[in-house]
């Protein structure tokens, strides 16, 4: 029988039978499945098992990969009928008694029915542990699943030490029970069990220093005391009783409730925040005994007391015996947070212990708290903390209590805290909160309520004061209000009343920063991006790298960034706002700067991005003395393409407001450098934004090369989506402005672009006129890539007039200049273009090998126009040999992947390819 085990090394082993290996990662989608055996697992949840949210993008290809590794390990076993594939996903269902976790569970339930042969079973169940779970196998889910399963382990070992202590085999306990200490050593029921078997062995000095070290750790590490349990094996040792009692937990007395309130009032208008209250009371209902905490964080204005608050008031029947609450005033304005000993005696006093008899210290106040709570239901909201440390002191500790913690800052470092980060409001839910406060002239509205909603962005404490200043003008209507929000001179003084703001509860988190983090954030506010990423913020701060990344995340942790994919920061939209204001205190010299530095990087970035990927034409890219070029090193084309993808919007947006601000230089070398790849990945958008501002910026400088530069990239976008008027009046534009300022290269380019506005047309003796200017201006420079370009467009020109050879010859000459400067976009024009020369001549398997192998090159590197060329190159291929059901589907695929680029040029091809029917599904 194959027998599967995860409790140690994960392995699928048969007796007297060699298996295949897996690899590591094929064994952790094993042991996934083992671990949920019997049930249906979705590619999804595998997925985000093994990496989480942020999976690569061969995840799926990867868990098949892993899947079909299994399914050779099955085969081998004879029991390729375990692991069954379902519409839903993928099932493992292991023989009973092949998987040593079912086992281990099986013992223990029955060591649980059967009392008189519970330590056997125990015994028998902790033997098929050959080592920690799930070893040598590494993913996302494993930590979390090994500390559940050592748990379970831990907790089987307690239940046999308290019957070997029973039974009087105490003995043989205390070596085995001081290693697993030593492992765990905050387990307090190990300890208490330590103690008893060393004490009832006659070595009470022992007994009574495991007890001193444990209560040590417990405070030093957690800032808490035992528990009851312990407390009274402690007592035991201490007064050398015969025997301490076995310690099993005993229900706490139950208490004489209360039923005080300390909450705040709860707003009748809460709204929303459905996902959130479910979780708060799902920790509510656990019914363990122990103290549960949630942790809420959230930026400034998300509404985290409110969510505390209103829970409190919802969950107050499952607490009888009081509902407390304090404010840690860690964002107060005009006030130090609270210090614990002072929130200390406001708690103190509500439970309703006397002034008189309040502990003057911290320690004995934390001892007082947890005696005072101790077996009782309480719920304690501890609001506006600063940090773990001021609240650590503040939990209870033997205490079947609900503390809910409210905090702009996340708290990782509250051991066994559920953390609840929040965010902004759904769209939905802020309406509705909207709508609740506003009345019937929210449904009057509902395009202008949101507009307002999105000026808010989304904030609740923001919806609130909107809403709240439009209830209270009658003559004002929701347009109005938006009128006002949007006036970018009113900053977020109209987001503000008498009392509360939303600039004012920035500015105290602000406020809170140390000097370096206050200066990152005012440096931030001048980025003219969408996001930032941490070798960008290190240009534009003057930093490391590695500073500028601790420097963000702990910026991140305060919610004073948010973070929407990992590595990259943002603002919410309201903070960016506040971010500008408070950059505008910076020297204006430092301001310059900075931005200079962040112009820099991303000139300098680009530059060497695009070296990676075309690397042909680096000669023709500007250079930057200033860019930091170590961060600007890149190992491939492909993390050379996903940067340049990562950064795009932020490029352009850069480029623009440098055209506008007094960097004009900057934009025309970042219009130059990023052309080829805004053209090949068809983002037209982002380059005639880009080019526009080039030639805006080129016109002010008075500059005609730059002038005539812009010009061309214009024409040729202006081409491709198949304006050939615009696009000529570009080119012959560039041309008087590049021969004015004697740029012969210039000249060359927009000759390149109005030839192939001629071959696009019908007057091929000017297309070729125009190339063979060209060509000869790119010779005369000794530009090879130039030369190739002019040669093969040639070609094009022969092959449209029927002067076929002559095309073919061209091509292969042009193919040879691309391949010797190692241009492979250009080799995959060539060859496209050869291809079409070759169908011309009926050589249609030539034709097809030759599209092929372009289409190869052109996906290699994610030239998406190209893909589409060849598509249609290959689709006409297939109807010359006669296969009419390819040349459809390439035809439709051409046509469908050319109306996404919009490339009006590539779909007209398709179209009449497809005799005119372009009809989705036709």
């Amino acid at each position: 029988m194959l027998r599967f085990t995860v409790l140690g090394p994960v392995e699928a082993a048969v007796p007297g039978r060699t298996l295949p290996a897996l690899a590591p990662r094929h064994r952790a989608l094993l042991a996934y499945l083992l671990l949920h055996a019997g049930s249906v697992l979705s590619a999804e949840q595998l997925i985000d098992a093994m990496w989480g949210p942020a999976g690569p993008e061969t995840a799926r290809a990867q868990v098949h990969a892993a899947v079909t590794a299994i399914r050779r390990v099955l085969k081998a076993a004879d029991a390729e009928h375990l692991l069954v594939t379902r519409p839903a996903g993928y099932v493992l269902t292991p023989e009973p008694g092949g998987l040593d976790l079912a086992e281990f569970t099986g013992l223990v339930a029955a060591a649980e029915r059967e009392p008189d042969e519970a330590a056997r079973r125990l015994r028998a169940a902790l033997d098929l542990w050959r080592g920690p779970a799930l070893t040598g196998v590494n993913a996302g889910y494993v930590e979390s699943a090994r500390s559940r399963l050592e748990d379970r382990r831990l907790r089987a070992l307690e239940r046999l030490a308290e019957l070997e202590i029973a039974a009087d085999r105490h003995e043989e306990l205390a070596d085995g029970l001081a290693a697993e200490l030593a492992a765990h050593p905050l387990r307090e029921r190990l300890a208490a069990h330590l103690m008893t078997a060393l004490h009832r062995a006659g070595r009470q000095a022992d007994a009574l220093a495991v007890g001193r070290e444990y209560r040590e750790r417990l405070a030093g590490e957690q800032g808490l005391d035992p528990g009851p349990v312990f407390a009274a094996v402690e007592e035991a040792v201490l007064r050398a009783a015969p025997a301490p009692p076995t310690p099993t937990p005993t229900p706490a007395p139950s208490p004489e409730p209360r039923h005080g309130t300390f909450l705040p009032y709860d707003v009748g208008d809460f709204a929303g925040r459905t996902e959130e209250l479910d979780l708060i009371a799902q920790a509510a209902r656990a019914d363990d005994g122990a103290v549960r905490i949630v942790a809420i964080d959230g930026m400034a204005g998300a509404g985290k007391t409110a969510l505390a608050v209103h829970a409190a008031h919802r969950l107050a029947e499952r607490f009888p015996d009081g509902r407390l609450f304090v404010d840690l005033r860690a964002h107060t304005e005009g006030d130090e947070p609270a210090d614990p000993a002072r929130a200390l005696e406001v708690l103190l006093r509500q439970v309703g212990v006397a002034a008189d008899a309040i502990p003057p210290d911290l320690p004995g106040r934390v001892g007082a708290w947890r005696a005072a709570l101790a077996g009782r239901r309480m719920l304690v909201v501890l609001d506006n903390a600063a940090g773990a440390g001021q609240v650590r002191p503040l939990l209870p500790g033997a205490s079947a209590s609900l503390v809910l913690i409210t905090s702009r800052r996340r708290l990782p470092d509250l051991d066994a805290a559920v953390a609840l980060s929040i965010d902004v409001l759904p769209r939905r839910e802020a309406a509705g909160l909207f709508a609740r406060i506003v009345g019937e002239r929210a449904a009057a509205q509902p395009d202008a309520v949101d507009e307002v909603l999105l000026l808010c962005g989304f904030l609740p404490l923001a919806v609130r004061i909107a809403a709240a200043r439009l209830r209270h003008r009658p003559r004002w209507d929701v347009a109005h209000l938006a009128g006002r929000l949007r006036d970018e001179r009113r900053g977020l003084a109209e987001l503000a009343t008498a009392e509360r703001g939303v600039g004012a509860a920035f500015a105290l988190s602000y406020r809170q920063l140390d000097p370096d983090h206050r200066r990152l954030f005012r440096l931030l506010g001048l980025h003219p991006g969408r996001d930032i990423e941490p070798r960008a913020a290190a240009a534009l701060a003057g930093l490391d790298p590695a500073e500028a990344e601790d420097l963000l995340e702990d910026l991140l942790d305060v919610h004073m960034l948010q973070q929407h994919e990992p590595g990259r920061y943002r603002f919410h939209d309201l903070l960016r706002r506040y971010a500008r204001d408070t950059a505008a205190t910076e020297p204006p010299e430092e301001r310059h700067a900075a931005l200079t530095r962040l112009l820099d990087h991303y000139l300098g970035t680009a530059g060497a991005a695009m070296d990676v990927l075309y690397p042909d034409s680096a000669h023709r890219r500007p250079r930057v003395e200033h860019a930091a070029e170590p961060a600007a090193a890149f190992r491939d084309a492909d993390e050379a393409l996903a940067w340049l993808t990562a950064e795009r919007a932020d490029l352009v947006l850069a480029a623009a407001y440098a055209a506008d601000n007094g960097w004009p230089a900057h934009t025309g070398a970042l219009a130059t450098t990023l052309y080829r790849h805004l053209y090949d990945q068809a983002l037209h958008d982002d380059a005639r934004l880009l080019y526009g501002k080039a030639l805006d910026a080129a016109r002010r400088r008075r500059d005609p090369a730059a002038e005539g530069r812009a010009l061309t990239d214009l024409g040729w976008v202006h081409r491709v989506q198949g304006d050939r008027e615009l696009a000529c009046d570009h080119f012959e534009r560039a041309l008087e402005a590049c021969d004015t300022a004697g740029d012969q290269r210039g000249q060359a380019r927009a000759l390149i672009g109005l030839g192939g506005v001629h071959t696009g047309g019908t007057d091929h003796e000017a297309a070729w006129t125009a190339y063979l200017r060209a060509r000869d201006l790119f010779r005369a420079l000794d530009d090879r890539f130039g030369e190739a370009v002019a040669t093969d467009s040639l070609g094009v020109v022969c092959e449209r007039l029927d002067r076929l050879t002559e095309a073919d010859a061209l091509h292969r000459e042009a193919l040879a200049l691309f391949r010797a400067i190692g241009s492979q976009g250009g080799e995959a024009d060539a060859l496209h273009n050869l291809g079409v020369a070759r169908l011309r001549q009926g050589r249609v398997e030539e034709a097809r090998d030759h599209h092929e192998a372009a289409l190869d090159l052109y996906r290699r590197f994610g030239y998406r126009r190209g893909e589409a060329k060849a598509l249609n190159g290959l689709a006409a291929a297939a109807r010359d040999a006669g296969d009419a059901g390819a040349s459809e589907r390439l035809y439709r695929a051409a046509f469908e992947l050319a109306t996404e680029l919009g490339d009006r040029q590539e779909q007209a091809r398709a179209r009449d390819g497809l005799g005119g029917d372009d009809r989705p599904g036709a």
